[in-house]
C-alpha cells in the first residue's frame, strides 16, 4: 500500500505543475496484410534506437476501440536539437522512425498522423512503460473554447483516481501536428488489473466529491459537455 501511495503521489506532483517533457507520437495504420511486417520493421528500429534517437521508443499495439493499429512515442529531451539538421539525418537513417514523403516505408502504411506533445517526466513515463504492458488510451478534442477546461477536467479525474487507489492517468497536451488537442494513457499489469478491484459507491462518490465534480455519476456527462470527439482504445506494448 505504501509503494502504491507513493506511486500515485509521483504522478500526480508533475500532473499538477507545468509539464515541460516533449514527445513524439505516431499514429500507424498498416496496409492491409501488412501488420505483422510493419512491426517487425518497426522493432528492429527500437533495438537500435540509440543510433537515431536520444531515448527509446515505446510500441503500443491497439486491440480494440480506434482506426489506428500502432503509437510509436519516445521522449524528446530538446525540441531545438530534436530539429537539427544533424539529429534530423540521423533519424533519417532508421528504416521506420522518420521517413521522407514517397519513400518505399509508406509501402506498408495507409493511415499516418504525427504529432508533438508535452507530457510526464521521461523518468516516471520510462518506469511506467517498462513495468506495464497493458494500456488505455483516450484521445480528446475539445469543443471550442474548452481546451483549458477539458484539461482540467482531466487533472481532476486523476484526483478522484488518487481518491479510490487506482493509478492516476498520463496526460499529454497538443504542442502542434494533430487535430486534436490531448490524449491520456491509463497503465496496467493485464485486464484483471484494468478491470480493479470493487469500490463502494459511497466511497468512489465522496472521492468525486472532493475532487471537484458533482458525483461520481456526473464525471462521464460533465466531460462529454467539454469534448466534440472522443476515441478510446486498448492496447498492449509490442515487446
Amino acid at each position: 500500500m505504501k509503494h502504491f501511495l507513493a506511486t500515485i503521489s509521483l504522478i500526480l506532483s508533475f500532473q499538477l505543475s507545468a509539464q515541460d517533457q516533449h514527445y513524439k507520437v505516431t499514429l500507424l495504420r498498416a496496409n492491409p496484410g501488412d501488420l505483422l511486417n510493419l512491426i517487425e520493421l518497426i522493432d528492429q528500429d527500437i533495438s537500435n534506437f540509440e543510433t537515431y534517437l536520444e531515448n527509446k521508443p515505446y510500441l503500443l499495439r491497439h486491440s480494440q476501440g480506434d482506426h489506428w493499429d500502432l503509437m510509436l512515442i519516445y521522449p524528446i529531451d530538446d525540441l531545438a536539437s530534436y530539429f537539427s539538421s544533424l539529429q534530423t539525418d540521423e533519424r533519417m537513417e532508421s528504416e521506420t522512425i522518420e521517413k521522407p514523403y514517397g519513400d518505399d516505408f509508406f509501402n506498408l502504411v495507409s493511415f499516418q498522423e504525427e504529432a508533438i506533445v508535452k507530457g510526464p517526466p521521461v523518468n516516471v513515463f520510462i518506469s511506467a512503460l517498462e513495468k506495464y504492458r497493458l494500456f488505455h488510451i483516450e484521445i480528446f478534442t475539445s469543443l471550442a473554447g474548452k481546451q483549458n477546461e477539458l484539461l482540467e477536467q482531466r487533472l481532476a479525474e486523476n484526483q478522484f483516481y488518487a481518491g479510490i487507489e487506482h493509478r492516476p492517468n498520463f496526460i499529454f497536451t497538443r504542442v502542434f501536428g494533430p487535430s486534436w488537442d490531448n490524449f491520456t494513457i491509463g497503465f496496467y499489469e493485464d485486464m484483471h488489473d484494468f478491470a480493479g478491484p470493487d469500490v463502494p459507491f459511497e466511497k468512489e462518490n465522496q472521492a468525486a466529491k472532493e475532487a471537484g465534480f458533482e458525483g461520481v455519476n456526473y464525471i462521464g456527462s460533465y466531460l462529454r459537455s467539454l469534448i466534440a470527439e472522443h476515441h478510446d482504445t486498448l492496447a498492449w506494448k509490442v515487446e
